[in-house]
């Protein structure tokens, strides 16, 4: 598989496409305006603690306050997972009352998961995590653990032990998640016994997909980087106010180095040549042997179109999903989930309506797939597929959907086909979708999609002139209108509104006005 990474930088904006045999597969957008807060750390504030919802609203000087949810905060007595990595305990340990994990206007170190979505507030957790290019540093655990995306035995084995090997000598101690916990002494005293007794190391490692085949030169290198970064951070801690910002992470072009940066990648293009010393620095440091794939963009056409990046991205912004095969996706994102609904459309199959039917679908799931990568769509999602009566059929859809998801660098989570052809899954959503961040709601019809028509608001316009005469007095009335109301009510309606003005005993007219949208009407007592 072909890959290759293109980075188109403006003075306001930059962003990222990731191009996989010719075709695009995901876009990353960051305004200067509006900067993504995910992985950042902040020194916070509980500005409110509700015992209802097991939460705490937090103060990190952000627009709205944040959301910290009982079961991600750090529990200063509770045991820490020492098992390698492999599983924690079978059953989970009852999570205590949020009152007595935190309290009103208490001082607490939190990481963002999941930036402002929508009226929401961003998402919090005190499970600290710093990701390198291989590795993510876990300051209040003991695993060592290796991405489920590494597959095979024998490497995570081997990986295992080369960090087993490189995270034994001590880092800096971690400062408390919650600032003012009881038992720092005691903690510190036991980590000092377990380390003389060679027992797990104070801090915990996660082995990244990217470490696949790396030498243990490359893992000494991260844990080295995350050791200075942490004691960083701890002297960051200690002398930052509420609501300071103590860690961020990377800017887009470095973050897409680190996160989609592997042997498969061909080339990186960038057209700013700013950029690219800056990516080429971070690149010779921490992936010496891909420094020659990064190059400077110079065309005269603009990186995006050359590829057809800009064309994609507004087919992206659309509900219809064409198909090669004639058929369709038609997608729909709401609050609460996203749906994917396929349909035939033109295709009409060479043979029976079954085998259509399932040629749509199969090629429906690779679409399905990578539309979600690319419209970067999160939380639920229910992908309706054409009723499939052959049971092999059906598996073979939803294998493929599996497939396609495979590649996805998202957490997602695929569940069986329902009898009425519905497939359920979900998608770890941490950023707005692309539509969300390149587009707002309608002003006219205010994000519903449909507008009312011309004869309905006629009738509006007919009951507020009534309602309007019986309050206030006035010799004749104006209403104010689009045009196309206005000449709807003029050809169509004349006889009703000579009846409405013999009833009510006074004079309508009626002006239209270029500017009104269909909705809008005004209607004056003259």
């Amino acid at each position: 598989m072909s890959e290759e990474i293109l980075i188109n930088v403006t003075p306001r904006e930059t962003r990222v496409a990731l191009v996989e045999n010719g075709m695009l597969q995901e876009v990353h957008v960051e305004r200067a305006s509006r900067r993504g807060y995910v992985g950042n750390i902040y020194k916070g504030k509980v500005s409110r603690v509700m015992p209802g919802m097991q939460a705490a609203f937090v103060e990190i000087g952000l627009d709205r306050a944040a959301f910290l949810h009982a079961s991600d905060i750090v529990r200063p007595n509770a045991p820490l997972p020492d098992d390698g990595g492999e599983a924690l305990p079978a059953v989970p340990l009852p999570t205590p009352p949020i009152n007595e994990l935190v309290r009103d206007g208490q001082e607490i170190i939190v990481q963002v998961v999941k930036d402002p979505i929508g009226t929401k507030g961003a998402r919090l957790t005190t499970h600290l995590s710093i990701p390198s290019r291989y590795l993510v540093l876990l300051p209040y655990s003991r695993v060592l653990g290796v991405s489920v995306r590494i597959e095979d035995e024998d490497e995570r084995q081997r990986l295992k032990d080369i960090l087993a090997g490189l995270v034994a000598p001590a880092l800096p101690r971690a400062a408390p998640a919650v600032a003012g916990d009881a038992g720092d002494e005691a903690e510190e005293d036991t980590d000092a016994a377990a380390r003389a007794a060679g027992g797990p190391p104070r801090y915990g490692y996660i082995v990244r997909t990217n470490a696949e085949g790396q030498a243990r030169d490359a893992l000494a290198e991260d844990v080295a980087y995350l050791g200075r970064l942490w004691s960083a951070v701890c002297e960051n801690i200690g002398r930052g106010r509420v609501g300071e910002r103590i860690y961020e992470d990377l800017s887009l072009p470095l973050r897409a180095l680190r996160d989609l940066m592997r042997p498969s990648v061909e080339t990186v293009r960038i057209d700013s040549r700013e950029t690219l010393e800056r990516a080429l620095a971070f690149v010779q440091r921490f992936m010496p042997e891909l420094a020659n794939r990064v190059e400077h963009y110079s065309g005269e056409r603009p990186i995006f179109d050359l590829y057809g990046v800009e064309d994609e991205i507004q087919k992206a912004l659309r509900k219809e999903v064409p198909l090669k095969s004639g058929g369709h996706l038609v997608i729909d994102q709401t609050e609460a989930m996203t749906t994917i609904d396929v349909n035939t459309g033109a295709f009409l199959g060479s043979r029976n309506l079954e085998e259509t039917v399932f040629r749509t679908n199969l090629e429906a799931a690779q679409a399905a797939a990578r539309q979600l990568r690319l419209r970067n769509l999160g939380g639920i999602v229910i992908v309706d597929f054409i009723d499939m009566a052959d049971e092999e059929h059906r598996r073979q859809v939803l294998r493929q959907l599996n497939k396609s998801m495979a590649r996805d660098h998202a957490k997602a989570t695929v569940y069986d086909m329902s009898p009425l052809g519905l497939v359920e899954m979900t998608r770890k959503r941490t950023t707005e979708s692309l539509a969300r961040q390149l587009c707002e709601p309608c002003p006219t019809c205010s994000g519903r999609g449909i507008m009312k028509t011309a004869e309905t608001v006629t009738y509006e316009i007919f009951r507020e002139i009534t309602r309007a005469v019986r309050q206030f007095e006035a010799k004749q009335l104006l209403v104010l209108a689009a045009p196309k109301v206005v000449n709807r009510i003029l050809e169509e309606d004349s006889a009703a509104v000579a009846e409405l003005e013999e009833f009510i005993g006074k004079t309508i007219r009626f002006q239209p006005e270029e500017h009104y949208s269909q909705e809008q009407y005004d209607v004056v007592l003259l």
